[in-house]
């Protein structure tokens, strides 16, 4: 057997454990607590006040206009200067959560404007109340436009968790640095972790196309009915 295929296949278990355990955790959580923060920021800068809505507007601005690299050195570098000592992992979930959440925020808020006018008004006029209609109304509409742009953003944020190597998360990057540093074989190792990425994108991305076609199928239905 070939020498790089058998350090593939040697690598492989400990390439995909990381990955188990903490590449695909980090994700779902930080897009989670992400798509949480995003859909109240979102509300917020629609609906809320404007005192409020100018601090959702400055942590947007903020985080759209900076590195995610610097975010996370930020908090898990930085913050202990003024006391604040955080593990590498919540760090790096607190990272990707702010982070999520900034661009989360004007998907969503970009969504929810695209529902018309009179969406609205009809709700009122059967008696729902402002939260009744946007549960029942306004969001579902919204979810249809703003799907596709949200899974980009998660799959976008499978990759993105590499950078958490950087502040020694032990995710899937960061486990075949290990293994370049006893094994001096970067091109085998950085290869096989990027085809490692690709088949979970690609899953994910098959994943996408399903739920728009059944997003669409729903819209068309719902239009139909109307």
């Amino acid at each position: 057997m070939p020498y790089w295929l058998q350090l593939m296949l040697d690598s492989l278990g400990p390439l995909l454990w990381a990955g188990l355990v903490f590449t695909i955790p980090l994700t779902l959580l930080s897009f989670a607590l992400g798509l949480s923060l995003g859909l109240v920021s979102a509300l917020i800068r629609l609906f809320g006040p404007r005192p409020l809505a100018a601090v959702v507007r400055f942590y947007v601005w903020i985080i759209r206009g900076t590195p995610l690299l610097v975010q996370l050195f930020l908090i898990f570098y930085g913050l202990p200067s003024i006391g604040i000592v955080l593990d590498a992992f919540p760090a790096a979930l607190i990272g990707f959560t702010l982070n999520v959440g900034a661009y989360t925020s004007e998907i969503i808020r970009a969504a929810i404007s695209s529902v018309a006018k009179g969406q609205w008004e009809a709700s009122f006029s059967i008696g729902m109340s402002w939260g009744q209609t946007m549960r029942r109304t306004i969001l579902p509409q919204a979810a249809r436009v703003a799907v596709p742009p949200l899974s980009n953003t998660f799959i976008s944020l499978i990759k993105d968790t590499s950078l958490a190597a950087a502040i020694t998360v032990p995710e899937l990057f960061q486990a075949a640095q290990r293994i370049v540093a006893t094994t001096y074989e970067p091109l085998i190792l950085y290869v096989q972790a990027a085809l490692i990425y690709l088949a979970i994108s690609s899953v994910l991305s098959a994943l996408q196309a399903r739920l728009e076609t059944r997003l669409a199928r729903y819209g068309g239905f719902m239009e139909a009915r109307s």
